[in-house]
């Protein structure tokens, strides 16, 4: 078994710190009466701390949390005591990893919103468009179901590069084993 490096463990660490900042500042929603009880994204604050009128979006919690622990696997992956890479399609594969990386954290920076009044119960829902997560989102909600399309189809994206990516070569049998997998296809047939 490989010994973990020592990125590898940092990458632990980072993921560990991250994940503890994210409960600690979750992100709230604003509940009013004024927007008719629709939930409308309030930003980030400390867990502890009293809050009227304020409640955590669980959902945009999930999915940071996913986002964190993606990015440690492939931070975790790219950091691993493997030989230099040598061949071009490992260059274009951790080209792939590391774009995918990347494109997690600005999905999660820049979320789809839509306005408040805009907002329905309807399976559909609208967008206002996509809007920098720190900025003034008093009267937007983030669209989750949007974002979690987001993310799904950017690792369906991923994946199927990386499988296509897939290095061909397949080492050949010496004639001892095939022998001995033609032995053993006659005996299962028998």
């Amino acid at each position: 078994m490989n010994e973990f490096s020592r990125l590898q463990w940092f990458t632990l660490a980072a993921a560990l710190a991250n994940s503890a900042a994210v409960s600690f500042f979750p992100p709230f929603d604003y509940v009013s009466l004024q927007h008719g009880n629709v939930p409308t994204f309030a930003g980030f604050y400390w867990v502890l701390g009293h809050h009227d009128h304020l409640i955590i979006n669980n959902t945009f919690l999930a999915l940071e949390i996913f986002v964190i622990l993606a990015n440690a696997g492939i931070a975790w992956l790219l950091l691993s005591n493997r030989p230099p890479v040598t061949t071009r399609q490992q260059r274009w594969r951790r080209g792939v990893i590391w774009m995918v990386g990347v494109n997690l954290i600005l999905i999660l920076m820049f979320p789809p919103f839509e306005n408040y009044s805009a907002i329905t119960k309807a399976m559909i829902p609208t967008f206002d468009g996509f809007y920098f997560i720190f900025g003034d989102n008093l009267r937007r909600q983030i669209v989750t179901t949007i974002l979690y399309l987001e993310i799904t189809v950017l690792l369906i994206n991923a994946g199927l590069i990386l499988l296509f990516l897939k290095d061909g070569k397949k080492k050949a049998l010496t004639p001892r084993e095939l022998n001995q997998l033609a032995k053993s296809m006659r005996e299962q047939r028998q």
